[in-house]
This record gives C-alpha cells, structure tokens and sequence, in this order.
C-alpha cells in the first residue's frame, strides 16, 4: 500500500523530457497489460490506445498539439481515444461469461439487449460523452501504472483533434480524448508542484 501511496503522490505531469531516450512496444505492452483492469461501463472498455514513437509521426503530432516543446522531447506519444460505438460489442465481451457457465442464455441475451439499448435510447450526445469519460478512466490508470514502472508522464487537451484523426488514419467513430506524453521526466528546471485544494473545498458530504 505504501508503494501505491508513493505513486499517487510522486506523479505529476512532466512539461519536458529527457531526449532521446527510447521506450519500447515491450515495455509500453507491460503497461497496457495492467491498463486493460481499468474500470469501464458495463465492461465496455471503450478506450483505444494508438501509439507513437516514429519521429516523422511525433513531428507532425507535435504540429497538431500546438508545437508544445514535450511532444519534441517525449519518448513516445499516446492517444487516447474513446469508442463512440463500444456498447455494440456488448455480444462479443460477455460471451466468455456465457460460455463458462457464469450466464445463462437467457441472462446473456438480456444483458446485451440492455446495454445496447441502454445507449441508443440516450444517443449520440450521450455515446460521445460516455467514450470520453470512459477513455478518460482509463487514461489515469495508464498514468499511474506508467509512474508505477518508472516512465513520467503528461496528458494533454491542447491539440486539434481532427488533425490527430487525419494524420494518424482514425477511424470515425473514436474520439481523441487526450494525448499524452510520456518518457523520462528533465527535473532541471522543475517547478514545485501548484496548490492543491484542501479536502474541505473540494468535497461537500450529503448535499450542497
């Protein structure tokens, strides 16, 4: 518990890396392996990782995310995207369960009949909502599985989506919730971390 208490408190996000130092499809899989135990809804996992170490990818992702000097210097750049359309695949994720006995037939057809109308029946708006927050959990978990295992990292909103999308051939029903930067953190300049609110400004028990 110490050690988890250790990573919460020592991640940050890094605004420069050290450069040129590698990280590799081994060690990102290590990561996403632990990654995968984020919680989703209804067991969706609606996120998608794409990621990216090729420097002529990097340069025109650094391009897209407003020139910002981390991109340059990261060891790779993930983006995060959500599936718009996850709750269509509620078939596919429960059919493990049914198989092993842990659902029957009729219990298995409720529960993929439910979802899926669960979302269609909230729409579109709903859907891109959902992808993102979704997404969104699982992102945090993959920085601080990523701290866990020594690499820094820094999620990122300040970039133009549909320029992500273009240059990086995604598909349309994802959306780019963030990216983020990861690699090894440059502390040479690194500023304190900024104020944090005090429990009581931030939580409100029962009611407002």
């Amino acid at each position: 518990m110490n050690d988890f208490l250790t990573v919460i408190k020592e991640r940050r996000s890094a605004n420069k890396f050290l450069p040129n130092i590698e990280i590799s499809a081994e060690e990102l899989d290590d990561i996403f392996s632990l990654v995968k135990f984020a919680p989703s809804a209804f067991n969706l996992q609606h996120a998608h990782y794409i990621t990216v170490t090729d420097k002529a990818l990097m340069d025109q992702i650094y391009e897209a995310a407003n020139k910002q000097y981390k991109v340059k210097t990261a060891s790779a750049v993930i983006i995060v995207l959500g599936d718009t359309e996850a709750h269509l695949n509620a078939g596919e994720l429960n059919e493990g369960l049914l198989h092993l006995g842990v659902m029957s037939k009729q219990e298995y057809d409720m529960t993929v009949e439910g979802t899926i109308q669960f979302y269609e029946e909230r729409g579109d708006t709903f859907k891109r909502e959902d992808a993102i927050r979704n997404a969104s959990l699982s992102a945090m978990q993959f920085m601080l599985v990523a701290k866990a295992k020594g690499w820094d990292t820094c999620p990122m909103i300040g970039f133009d989506p549909d320029q992500v999308q273009s240059i990086l051939n995604i598909p349309d029903k994802y959306i780019p919730a963030m990216l983020i930067a990861i690699g090894k953190e440059d502390t040479s300049s690194q500023r304190p971390r900024g104020y944090r609110k005090p429990v009581r400004e931030f939580v409100t028990h029962q009611s407002f």
